[in-house]
């Protein structure tokens, strides 16, 4: 059953000159088609507009039924990680490159963004993944990735080394520049670059890849999402290494640290205009070849 939306919330890159053209016109916009209209507190004063109701990112996904995100894929990214706990749908206007996330066209969203408030629209369930770094058997961080969970040496590339286990079953020991763990989502991003598949986002699958392995018979490897991960980093490591969450937050790892990678208990209910096509965006955005005949 489609939801109503009354409350939304607009999101998107601070002191970015494109991005606060776009918020002011969204808010416009919903105003004059009487919704109610809080606005993320980090963007609220670029808009200079008066009489803006503004919150916290963490109050805004309390709030709202709908929350419209300005930018690229990786302003969506970082909103996503923090809205997919409340229960907000979440839709995209895009001021990026790529924009796989992003849908709507912020020169002329008015007609699509009306018929999404009208209930004309598509809706799917992204899923995240939470990574939890334990040293000597204590938890020490935990965080969320919507794209990618990367086990990789730092700064500098160097070989590491490590052992992979799925649901408490030895896979695999393996010396590489890294470990990339992708959801669906992120199979157009890092993964995709380094050579991993293109998942559908409607798949309950989670992809591994070793980044640059010291081995030719090394392949990606699709599991079941509700699977959980286990990595163990060889105390043969000599250097510090890293785990990145969707390149945006970076946690220190040592030789001996266990790394648990698992599907989050909570998705990002992720929504798109009811023309949206995943394979005309694959199409677009990678330039694959249109119909023959």
């Amino acid at each position: 059953m489609k939801r109503e939306f009354k409350t939304i919330g607009l999101i998107g890159k601070p002191k970015h000159p494109e991005t606060t053209k776009t918020l002011i016109a969204l808010h416009n916009f919903l105003t004059e088609h009487k919704y109610k209209v809080i606005v993320d507190s980090r963007v609220s004063q670029d808009l200079d507009m008066d009489n803006i109701a503004s919150r916290p990112l963490m109050d805004l996904g309390e709030e709202a039924d709908l929350a419209i995100v300005v930018g690229g894929d990786g302003n969506m990214l970082g909103a996503g990680r923090v809205l997919s706990r409340f229960d907000i749908a979440v839709i995209g206007v895009n001021r990026g490159n790529l924009g796989f996330l992003t849908d709507l066209d912020p020169e002329a969203f008015d007609e699509q963004l009306l018929g999404v408030l009208q209930g004309d629209y598509i809706s799917e369930k992204r899923i995240l993944l939470n990574t939890s770094i334990y040293r000597y058997g204590m938890l020490k961080a935990t965080n969320l990735a919507f794209n990618e969970t990367i086990l990789h040496p730092g700064k500098i590339p160097a070989m590491i080394e490590f052992e992979v286990y799925i649901d408490n079953s030895f896979m695999l020991s393996q010396r590489a520049d890294g470990l990339l763990v992708s959801t669906p989502t992120g199979s157009t991003a890092y993964s995709l670059s380094a050579g991993g598949p293109i998942l559908s986002p409607s798949l309950e699958a989670i992809t591994l890849m070793a980044m640059f392995p010291h081995t030719l018979s090394s392949r990606p490897i699709v599991i079941n999402a509700n699977s959980t991960i286990r990595l163990v980093v060889s105390l043969n490591n000599e250097e510090n290494m890293m785990v990145s969450c969707d390149g945006h937050v970076h946690i220190g790892v040592l030789p001996g640290d266990e790394i648990i990678i698992k599907r989050d208990k909570n998705n990002l209910n992720l929504i798109h205009p009811k023309s949206y096509d995943y394979f005309n965006v694959l199409r677009e955005k990678l330039g694959w070849g249109s119909k023959l005949f």
